[in-house]
């Protein structure tokens, strides 16, 4: 026996950017930078955050903004240790966000080489790209939002991707590393000033995205203001973010994970399992692997049970790299794993306790990204009503199955 389940939208306030090039042009218009470049000046231009809206619009943009003023970009790869900790494997995956050689206009100068720019409070060293090293200016594009991990007043943005991202696979380890040991906060407050000062940051473009994913701001940053800046950004960017209607439950349901959504396959700002648990979910069953995670199913730890044909989409030696560098094995534990969604459901629902199906709080997502339309069980009925931000598209029904066991989403 399952649970009935409703069909249900969440109302979502979602402005955004209309001309989001329009708006990449203004922003680095503002900064004036004709007195900081020269004719022919070198630019590495930062790229490599997953599922950034419009990262390959955007990234153009500023290249076609560095060349009219007579600047002569190129891009890099700053992604720590994705696509498998090769050169190769950093620049096939821009090529699946629409960055590439050929749609930019300029070099993608991809190598794992680092150089060491000096030695932090803890006594471990500080790298970075070499290509970036030997570049007269340096910009970096990243999306401002909470991390998967790290917790502080600064997470992933700007300052993460120019430690964790130029760092390469050797600079992601050893911050991975750290991070067990000291507070990631404290580690950007100390580690953060050397490279700023010791590498010629030109500008940094900040993008925060709506609950649908869409632009919904652009700020550009000089050097001196990411500190003080980003951690206002972040506050924004939480504020704005898609979230489960609810933050307790049984059982949820997550039709696929993968890197294309998030760091952890799913975000744990959305399913909990941080360490901070805003939300606690007693267990996780997720179906599938997004075929652009090309087999890179690092965080399929967090679940409780998953099937076959997610399992049989796992490249390990990806996951393994990915789980490794992170320094978090436990991402890479295959769950108990069923042939159908009939029998995962099944057994999932079985470990929930004294919790009987009917009485069970479950939710069926998508993805951890997609949320504004989503499944809740019948048991959430009586908070459903008092709640004007949701809106009911149907009434209790049945979990409807194929012929071979499986959901229909």
């Amino acid at each position: 026996m399952h649970p009935r389940m409703i069909r249900i939208r969440q109302r979502i306030s979602a402005p955004r950017i209309e001309d989001v090039t329009g708006a990449v042009s203004q922003e680095v218009s503002r900064l004036s930078l004709e007195a900081k470049l020269r004719p022919g000046d070198t630019v590495a231009v930062t790229a490599g955050s997953r599922g950034i809206p419009q990262i390959d619009l955007i990234t153009r943009r500023v290249i076609e903004a560095l060349h009219g003023l007579g600047a002569n970009p190129f891009i890099v790869p700053a992604m720590g240790s994705h696509g498998g900790a090769t050169a190769q494997g950093q620049v096939k995956v821009l090529a699946q966000y629409g960055i590439s050689e050929a749609s930019m206009g300029v070099s993608i100068r991809s190598s794992m080489n680092v150089v060491r720019m000096g030695t932090s409070p803890f006594g471990f060293p500080v790298y970075t790209d070499k290509h970036t090293s030997e570049a007269q200016h340096i910009v970096l594009i990243n999306r401002i939002k909470p991390h998967t991990r790290f917790s502080g007043r600064i997470e992933s943005g700007l300052v993460k991707m120019l430690l964790v991202g130029l760092g390469k696979h050797q600079g992601a380890q050893l911050y991975h590393r750290a991070v067990l040991e000291y507070p990631w906060e404290e580690i950007v407050n100390c580690v953060a000033p050397i490279l700023l000062q010791r590498l010629p940051i030109l500008f940094g473009l900040a993008i925060l995205e709506n609950a649908r994913g869409e632009v919904v701001g652009l700020r550009a940053l000089l050097p001196e203001e990411f500190l003080d800046k980003e951690p206002q950004l972040l506050e924004r960017s939480f504020q704005l973010m898609a979230k489960l209607p609810f933050k307790e439950a049984d059982l949820l349901i997550v039709d696929e994970m993968g890197k294309d959504i998030s760091g952890t396959g799913m975000d744990t700002t959305i399913i909990g399992r941080k360490g901070d648990e805003r939300v606690k979910i007693k267990r996780i069953f997720v179906r599938d692997l997004t075929d652009k995670s090309e087999g890179n199913a690092c965080g399929i730890g967090l679940a409780d049970f998953t099937t076959r044909r997610l399992v049989d989409k796992i490249n390990l030696t990806d996951t393994y790299v990915n789980c490794i560098a992170a320094l978090r094995p436990e991402g890479a534990k295959i769950p108990i794993t069923y042939d159908t969604d009939r029998e995962a459901l099944e057994q999932a629902l079985s470990t929930l306790g004294l919790v009987s199906p009917e009485e069970t709080r479950a939710m069926w997502i998508k993805n951890t990204r997609d949320l504004e339309t989503l499944r809740v069980s019948e048991a959430y009925g009586n908070e459903l009503e008092a709640r004007r931000d949701l809106e009911v598209l149907s009434p209790p029904e049945e979990i409807k199955l194929d012929p071979r066991g499986n959901l229909i989403p």
